[in-house]
């Protein structure tokens, strides 16, 4: 019986071991003040080694590109396009023949906010992405952020 319940226990374990959830991208999301009233958000993707994220402007039929939503706030707005900080890997894709373009490594999006008034606020929002190696695409994600403005 004892010999039973270890099987069972050791089996669950590496069982377990095996189901981890893949997270090849891991965000940081900060802000940079320009000036009394105009700050930078800076939403920074690490990318793990053989994995990559695509570009905002993406539009193959494979993959998902990435974007970003901001929440309203009546203390700010968004001023402008998103930048990004970050060169683009361009390639073609074997399975479709279409181009793609994604980041490895690590990418900075950058958003520039301006206040009605020089105040502490928040600004959030959330980023859907979808990470691939070259063996798999994992199912889109979306990951809210809370940037401080101060």
């Amino acid at each position: 019986m004892k010999r039973i319940v270890l099987t069972a226990i050791f089996t669950t374990i590496i069982a377990a071991s095996f189901a981890q959830i893949k997270n090849p991208v891991k965000w940081n999301f900060t802000s940079k003040k320009i000036d009394a009233t105009t700050w930078e958000l800076h939403m920074t993707a690490a990318i793990d080694p053989g994995w990559h994220i695509y570009t905002l402007d993406h539009s193959a039929d494979i993959g998902v590109a990435t974007s970003f939503s901001l929440k309203t706030n009546p203390l700010a707005t968004a001023s402008g396009k998103m930048k990004v900080k970050g060169n683009p890997v361009s390639l073609k894709d074997p399975g479709t023949g279409e181009m793609v373009k994604f980041y490895q490594k690590s990418v900075d999006f950058v958003q520039v906010v301006k206040l009605k008034a020089p105040v502490k606020t928040f600004i959030s929002g959330s980023v859907e992405f979808m990470a691939c190696d070259d063996h798999q695409c994992l199912p889109p994600s979306e990951t809210a952020f809370n940037i401080a403005i101060q």
